[in-house]
């Protein structure tokens, strides 16, 4: 009798030692499964805090390089914002015979900042340095009055008449700066050979505006417009003029001037936007010898100081 495959098998199994299947329990029920025993849950339950430690601490490095980061760009833009904010204190725009601009350093210690009344200054000039007013002068010369203005540079003295009649506006400010000693101690910070030789500036640099230093502009006379075809008129610029710079035009003098070289005029009368108040009468080759170092651009090769001006009354 033959038996069938499948009784062979299951007694093959059973001398094997296999498990006997349970009718009851097919493969893969679910009612069936074993129960996990205490170790083996307490074996999941370690792994699984584990994974949640692994987890939080990979948390905490995220927020702590987030927060570094943070830290790192903050003071990036912080760096950047002081850096703007000092480069637009330190930066001043270009200037020209008619430009004037701010600035905030000094020159000497001596120098009060503390804007002054515009009294008029005694005669022998004020014991203090004073670049700043709460406003224009009033009228400090008369009218008829005749002024000589020594310029004592580091190369020597230039003397420039400034008769009151012709530009009082003009003659009466510059007199009243000096006897300030306003200039005392500045530069002609630019020179252009062949143009000008330009000054007054309390900083020596030329970037001392009238709205800041000395506080007040004021209106001057101009040559006739004539002066563009007809420049050889003594109201029109000659050479050894001095005149005052303005920033846009002869309603913001301030306290910068220059002084007219050989072959400015040519320039100037194209242009005639700017006072004169005075004539170089003694020392044209101090004048023509600061103007020999100056360069096209207007920044001098030698820097020539005016260490001080005074100014003296001739007539009137």
């Amino acid at each position: 009798m033959v038996r069938s495959r499948r009784a062979a098998t299951g007694k093959a199994a059973r001398a094997r030692g296999g498990p006997r299947a349970d009718a009851r329990c097919p493969a893969g029920s679910v009612a069936c499964r074993s129960v996990p025993t205490d170790k083996r849950a307490r074996q999941r339950a370690a792994r699984e805090q584990k994974q949640s430690e692994i987890q939080k601490s990979r948390k905490r490095k995220r927020n702590t390089r987030r927060t570094l980061g943070l830290a790192v760009l903050a003071a990036a833009i912080v760096g950047i914002v002081f850096a703007v904010n000092q480069g637009s204190k330190a930066a001043a725009p270009t200037t020209t015979t008619t430009s004037t601009t701010t600035s905030t350093s000094t020159t000497t210690t001596s120098t009060t900042l503390k804007a002054g009344v515009p009294r008029c200054p005694p005669l022998a000039g004020s014991a203090q340095r004073v670049i700043l007013f709460e406003g224009a002068p009033g009228n400090c010369i008369t009218k008829t009055a005749v002024f000589d203005a020594t310029f004592t540079t580091s190369l020597g003295n230039i003397v420039v008449s400034m008769p009151a009649a012709s530009s009082y506006a003009a003659v009466n400010n510059f007199v009243f700066l000096a006897r300030y000693r306003y200039y005392d101690k500045t530069t002609f910070h630019r020179v252009i050979p062949g143009f000008v030789v330009q000054g007054g500036d309390p900083w020596g640099d030329g970037t001392g505006g009238p709205q800041h230093y000395p506080g007040y502009s004021f209106t001057g006379n101009t040559p006739p417009a004539s002066c563009k075809t007809k420049p050889s008129q003594a109201a029109c610029y000659q050479p050894g003029d001095i005149a005052m710079a303005n920033s846009t035009g002869p309603t913001t003098n301030g306290s910068q001037f220059f002084f007219v070289l050989p072959g400015g005029q040519k320039v100037l009368n194209q242009e005639p936007n700017y006072t004169i108040f005075g004539k170089v009468i003694s020392g044209t080759n101090i004048m023509d010898k600061i103007g020999a170092d100056g360069t096209s651009s207007g920044t001098p090769a030698v820097k020539v100081q005016l260490l001080t001006v005074t100014v003296k009354q001739v007539a009137g």
